[in-house]
C-alpha cells in the first residue's frame, strides 16, 4: 500500500497517473494489434481520374510492381462508367486487399458538364453501404468489405498551361469526399523547365478556386519532416513503365525514346518514387483513417441530419438516439395523419364532384327522355289520326262498291232490247 500511495500522482483533468511498481503486461498490446491485424489483412481502394490515355492503368501497374490486365477502353462510350477490379495482394506475410476503380470515357464526351457525376455518385453509394451495415442490428463490420475510396489519383494532362474546367469542377465536387492526390501523368512528354511552371500553375489554381487536396500529415514526428518536404513537390509528376530496359549491368523499368531513356524510379526524371513512398510506405494507413475519420464522417453526420437526428436539441441540450428517434417518429405520425386527412378530403372532394356529374347527367338522360315520350305520343296521335281517317276511306269505297254491285243486273236485263231494236232496223232499210 505504500508503494501504491507513493506511486500516485497530482490528477490531471479529472484522472490520476500513476507509476506501476513491476511489470503487468500491456505493454505488448501494439504487438498483439500487429498480430490481429496481419492475420485480418488491409483493404486499400484506389480511385483513378483521368481522360482516356492518360496512363492510370500502366502507372498502377508500375506502383505494384505487377500487370493487373487491365482492358484497354475506348474513346467512344456516351457517358462515363466506373469499373471497380478488387485483387488481393502478399507481400511477406502481409496479405492486402485491393481495389482499383477505372473511370472510363471520362472528359471523352462532347457534353462534359456531367462527366463528375458519376463519380461522385459512385463515392457516396459505397458510404451509404457502409452507413447501412453500421445502423444494421446485427453488424457483421468485422468481415465486410469496405469498398469506401481511400485515395483519389487525379491525372492531369501535361498540357504545360493551365487546368481545364473540368478538372477544377470535378475535384471541387470531389475534395469534401476523397482524398485527392494530383498527378501529372506522362510528364516525360514535356520540359523539366515548363514542368516547374506546370506545377506552380496547378497549385496557384487549386488556392484561387478553394480546391482542398490531400496534405500528407506532419503531426506525427517520425514522418514530418519527409512528408513537409513532399508536400512541397505536389502534383507528383509521374512516368510508367512495365517495359525492363537494360542500363549497363542493371534492368530497370523505363520508357525507350530514340533521344534517350526515361527510368521509373530514377527521381532525376521523375516522382514515381516519391508517390510510392508517400502513397504506399508512409501515408497509407493515413489515408485510410482520413477516410474514415473526415470524409466518412461528414457524409454520415450529413445523412442523419437528414433523417431528423441531431445532438443537441431546440434548447442546445443534449439529445439522445433514443429521444431523437421518438421526436422523429412523432413527427412521421403527424405527418402521416395529416397527409392521410389530406387524402381522405380530396377523396370526399372527388365522390362529391363524381356525384355532382352523376346528377347532371342523369337529368340530361331524364330531359331526353321526356322528350322522347312527348314525341312518341305525338306521333302515336297522328298515326291513329291517319288511321281513322283511311277506315272512313276504306268505309265510303265499300259502300261505292256495294252500290256498283246492285246496278249491275238492271244493266244486263236492258242490253238484249236494244240489239232486236237494232236487228230490225237493219232489215228494213235492206228492203228499201
Amino acid at each position: 500500500m505504500a508503494a501504491s500511495h507513493a506511486g500516485r500522482q497530482p490528477q490531471n483533468d479529472g484522472y490520476r497517473t500513476l507509476s506501476l511498481s513491476g511489470h503487468v503486461g500491456f505493454s505488448s498490446l501494439p504487438d498483439q494489434l500487429v498480430k490481429k491485424s496481419i492475420k485480418q489483412g488491409f483493404c486499400f481502394n484506389i480511385l483513378c481520374i483521368g481522360e482516356t490515355g492518360s496512363g492510370k492503368s500502366t502507372l498502377i501497374n508500375s506502383l505494384f510492381n505487377t500487370n493487373f490486365d487491365d482492358p484497354e477502353s475506348t474513346h467512344f462510350l456516351p457517358s462515363v462508367q466506373l469499373r471497380a477490379q478488387t485483387y488481393e495482394l502478399q507481400e511477406s506475410n502481409v496479405l492486402l486487399k485491393l481495389t482499383i476503380v477505372n473511370t472510363l470515357g471520362f472528359g471523352d464526351q462532347i457534353d462534359k458538364e456531367d462527366s463528375c457525376q458519376p463519380v461522385v455518385d459512385y463515392i457516396d453509394a459505397q458510404f451509404e453501404a457502409y452507413l447501412q451495415e453500421e445502423l444494421k442490428i446485427k453488424r457483421s463490420l468485422f468481415s465486410y468489405h469496405d469498398t469506401r475510396i481511400h485515395a483519389c489519383l487525379y491525372f492531369i494532362l501535361p498540357t504545360g498551361h493551365s487546368l481545364k474546367s473540368l478538372d477544377l469542377l470535378t475535384m471541387k465536387s470531389l475534395d469534401s469526399k476523397v482524398n485527392i492526390i494530383p498527378i501529372i501523368g506522362k510528364a516525360d512528354s514535356i520540359s523539366k523547365t515548363e514542368l516547374h511552371k506546370f506545377k506552380n500553375k496547378i497549385m496557384s489554381e487549386f488556392v484561387s478556386n478553394g480546391i482542398q487536396i490531400y496534405q500528407f500529415p506532419t503531426d506525427d514526428e517520425s514522418v514530418s519532416g519527409i512528408n513537409a518536404v513532399m508536400n512541397e513537390h505536389l502534383p507528383f509528376a509521374v512516368v510508367g513503365s512495365t517495359e525492363d530496359v537494360k542500363i549497363g549491368n542493371t534492368m530497370v523499368r523505363a520508357r525507350r525514346y530514340p533521344w534517350g531513356i526515361v527510368q521509373v524510379e530514377n527521381e532525376n526524371h521523375c516522382d514515381f518514387v516519391k508517390l510510392r513512398e508517400m502513397l504506399i510506405c508512409t501515408n497509407m494507413e493515413d489515408l485510410r483513417e482520413q477516410t474514415h475519420a473526415r470524409h466518412y464522417e461528414l457524409y454520415r453526420r450529413c445523412r442523419l441530419e437528414e433523417m431528423g437526428f441531431r445532438d443537441i436539441g431546440p434548447e442546445n441540450k443534449p439529445v439522445s438516439l433514443q429521444e431523437a428517434y421518438e421526436a422523429k417518429r412523432h413527427e412521421f405520425y403527424l405527418e402521416l395523419q395529416r397527409k392521410e386527412e389530406e387524402m381522405r378530403q380530396q377523396f370526399i372532394q372527388r365522390v362529391k364532384e363524381k356525384e355532382a356529374i352523376l346528377k347532371e347527367a342523369e337529368q340530361q338522360v331524364q330531359t331526353k327522355f321526356e322528350r322522347r315520350m312527348l314525341m312518341h305520343q305525338e306521333v302515336k296521335l297522328k298515326l291513329e289520326r291517319e288511321k281513322k281517317v283511311l277506315e272512313d276511306e276504306i268505309a265510303v269505297f265499300m259502300q261505292k262498291k256495294a252500290n256498283a254491285e246492285l246496278l249491275q243486273p238492271q244493266a244486263s236485263v236492258s242490253t238484249p232490247l236494244v240489239s232486236l231494236k237494232r236487228d230490225k232496223d237493219r232489215k228494213n232499210s235492206s228492203f228499201m
